[in-house]
């Protein structure tokens, strides 16, 4: 069974850092790009930054780069998504799903529908 666990959200002043963990069972994770996701309330789900856990390529959007690092930890099967200098508005909750075809070179657009597993999702919430 394919299953998609994501760890770390909470609650963090405004400057703090949180780092989400997503861990990964059931299926050969270096054949899938792993990627994270965040809905806040009211706004459409947007992709954040993913990985390709094969060779380590990685994404992230340009409104979050240099604030939210990705890495992967293939012997846990782990990604973990660092974020740093947080602000309210990085209020939401945090998917990672997981994609087959997806590669993450600094190139990549995100389109949700390659995706095909995705976790229960953990919220961050910034406070001002």
């Amino acid at each position: 069974e394919v299953q998609l666990v994501e760890s770390g959200g909470g609650l963090v002043q405004a400057g703090g850092s949180l780092k989400l963990s997503c861990a990964a069972s059931g299926f050969t994770f270096t054949d899938y790009a792993i990627g994270w996701f965040r809905q806040a309330p009211g706004k459409e789900r947007e992709g954040v930054s993913c990985i390709s856990t094969h060779d380590g390529s990685t994404y992230t959007i340009d409104s979050l780069k240099g604030r939210f690092t990705l890495s992967s930890d293939n012997a846990k099967n782990t990604v973990t998504l660092e974020m740093n200098s947080l602000k309210p508005e990085d209020t939401a909750v945090y998917f990672c799903a997981a994609s087959i075809s997806a590669y993450c070179s600094r190139y990549y657009t995100f389109y949700d529908p390659e995706y095909g597993y995705w976790g229960q999702g953990t919220q961050v919430t910034v406070s001002s």
